[in-house]
């Protein structure tokens, strides 16, 4: 089968590898049938070292059970699925505490094993992991089954954690495809005015048909600043922060109101976190992490089947396989929110 391997920093090339087997009881065969291109993709993309061995990528898929291994109850070969981003278990603690992420017996996508970039994918623990979806469903629906694997979940765990309550305000940083997920979570959630702080105007503009009342492209200080007028001083009680540098961060500590929350979702690119005594004294609660997308799949899954949500809408492009290097350079360009692959 073909697949996507990445060399090193901006080489990602499409090549012929084994085709998938069984090799646990637990495993199933998935024939992928949309794959995407990931904000943490560009990371590696843009710095990993050059590598004689290509390694697999890909974390977001959707597809058709092929083969199923004889432990796996509770799906059929020919079953339409949903792939979360982290294989899990299902079964244990943290898995029955809806946090997936942690599951004990996991397993992530790409590295030696398969990616989601590709025409097939060994799914470990696939009794946990993946999620069926009613058979009938209508095929144009399918980005947003899609978006369901990480971004749509990821936006929605940071409204989650964040606890926002109807009539709240909150901030958005960033205009990426987690971003604006989170825009359409912070509605669905009952915010009573959401500020989208991102500088791209087509996904701004986006933003704004999911739910953002408010827009403002300013950075840094400048932000901070168009965001307190906006709020007459106070900022909002919510910041959902999804793009992962320090300067978000500051971002969202500038913007949040005195006893506020910020959930942070966008994948950390630095180690220290700005909160110190200032913030302390200003009783800003920090949440957020890793989204673990398996425990929101089932929540969300029904509100994209009866059109409340239309989370595929991210997805501004759609390529083949083939077309997968020049995917991540129309993703790392700002040229394109989120690339879909149909192999």
């Amino acid at each position: 089968m073909r697949a996507t391997l990445i060399y090193g920093a901006g080489d990602v090339r499409v090549e012929n590898v084994p085709n998938p087997t069984i090799k646990e009881p637990t495993d199933a065969i998935v024939r992928i049938v949309a794959g995407c291109i990931c904000g943490s993709d560009l990371w590696p993309f843009a710095s990993k070292p050059a590598t004689a061995d290509g390694a697999r990528i890909g974390h977001e898929f959707v597809g058709v059970v092929t083969e199923l291994g004889p432990a796996v109850t509770g799906l059929t070969v020919g079953d339409f699925v949903i792939a979360p981003f982290v294989a899990s278990c299902g079964h244990c603690d943290f898995c029955l505490e809806g946090l997936q992420t942690s599951c004990r017996n996991g397993a992530h996508w790409g590295g030696t094993d398969d990616g989601g970039q590709g025409e097939y994918a060994r799914v470990p623990q696939a009794q946990g992991t993946l999620v069926g979806v009613p058979a009938g469903f209508d095929e144009t629906l399918i980005p947003s089954l899609l978006s369901l694997s990480d971004v749509m979940s990821t936006g929605y765990h940071a409204a989650k954690k964040a606890a926002i309550v109807p009539g709240q305000s909150v901030t958005v940083i960033g205009d990426g495809a987690v971003g604006l997920s989170a825009v359409i979570s912070a509605k669905l959630l009952g915010a009573g005015r959401i500020i989208l702080m991102g500088r791209h105007e087509a996904r701004t503009n986006l933003g704004r048909e999911f739910g953002a009342t408010d827009v403002v492209a300013q950075r840094g200080t400048e932000g901070i600043a168009k965001v307190l007028e906006l709020t007459n001083g106070d900022g909002t009680h919510v910041v959902l922060e999804a793009v992962g540098l320090k300067s978000a961060i500051e971002m969202a500590v500038g913007v949040v109101r005195d006893g506020g929350v910020i959930s942070r979702v966008g994948a950390p690119q630095f180690s220290d976190v700005p909160l110190g005594f200032g913030e302390f004294m200003r009783n800003i609660t920090l949440t957020g992490g890793v989204a673990p997308a398996r425990a929101y799949i089932e929540e969300l899954l029904p509100l994209v089947l009866d059109g409340t949500i239309d989370p595929g809408r991210v997805f501004d492009s759609t390529i083949g396989l083939d077309e997968v290097p020049a995917g991540y350079e129309a993703m790392a360009s700002r040229q394109a929110i989120k690339v879909l692959i149909r192999p």
